[in-house]
């Protein structure tokens, strides 16, 4: 399965970043608030539906989206067209990601949060996170068990990091819902597949009313969007469409006055 396998690459990326940079030596370089805010959790208390928008040069299922990839440009581009989030890959083989796209975005987000989009499996890779200095990260129910997640979830909110909980059926929305998740993505892309069901997360969004649903993955169009907000969802995750895009600055408005 191709999660399983980025899994296991990244693991093994890890064993050599944690030499070369051991977790005790990271910890003396973060700062931690005794007070910590978490923004996207303030951002979401005040607006009824939120646009996250992607910085993605490739994907395992979609292969090189965009060769001349400038994740700063990118990041203006989405920051001053109106977007609440910036997600970035830092994942660097199935992705071509990297922690320096990261800084990119970061450098260049005005007044959009960033998101660190990774496949979090290790406590170090929530404290370096912190270290890189996004606003919130991605943990993926498919890949952790709920004792793992509600760790991460607490580690990350001490750390004044919010977190963006990726689901794909009710059992791991069930499972992100009593780790204490606040916000909480539906993807309609299977990672153990990559297929597209763009009717997942409006289905269970009629099955969870309250809950802080965002639709992940597989936006084509405007009527998406307009199917995504009539459904009452909170949110969009999208990066292809808009990455794909030939004006994309024009793409994003239309999105969000439609």
């Amino acid at each position: 399965m191709i999660l399983d396998d980025i899994v296991a690459d990244r693991k093994k990326e890890y064993e050599k970043i944690e030499k070369e940079f051991p977790l005790d030596e990271l910890i003396k370089k973060i700062n931690i608030d005794e007070n910590p805010t978490h923004k996207l959790y303030d951002l979401c208390a005040k607006k009824d539906f939120i646009y996250i928008c992607e910085c993605k040069k490739a994907s395992p299922s979609k292969g090189l989206i965009e060769p001349d990839y400038h994740p700063d440009i990118q990041a203006r581009i989405y920051s001053k067209s109106g977007a609440d989030m910036i997600s970035c890959l830092t994942e660097p083989k199935y992705f071509l990601g990297s922690n320096l796209d990261l800084a990119k975005v970061i450098k260049n987000k005005g007044n959009s949060l960033v998101l660190r989009k990774d496949f979090i499996f290790s406590e170090y890779q929530i404290y370096e996170s912190k270290y890189l200095g996004v606003d919130t990260i991605l943990l993926i129910c498919a890949i952790l068990d709920k004792d793992t997640l509600k760790k991460y979830l607490d580690l990350a909110h001490k750390l004044g990091l919010s977190c963006l909980v990726e689901t794909h059926n009710e059992d791991e929305i069930a499972m992100a819902k009593e780790c204490g998740a606040k916000v909480i993505g539906v993807n309609n892309r299977n990672l153990k597949d990559f297929s597209v069901d763009n009717s997942l997360s409006l289905k269970l969004r009629e099955k969870y009313p309250d809950l802080f649903l965002i639709s992940e993955s597989g936006v084509k169009d405007i009527n998406d969007i307009k199917n995504i907000k009539n459904s009452k969802l909170n949110g969009v995750l999208m990066g292809e469409v808009l990455m794909r895009s030939k004006d994309p600055e024009k793409t994003l408005k239309e999105f969000i006055k439609c």
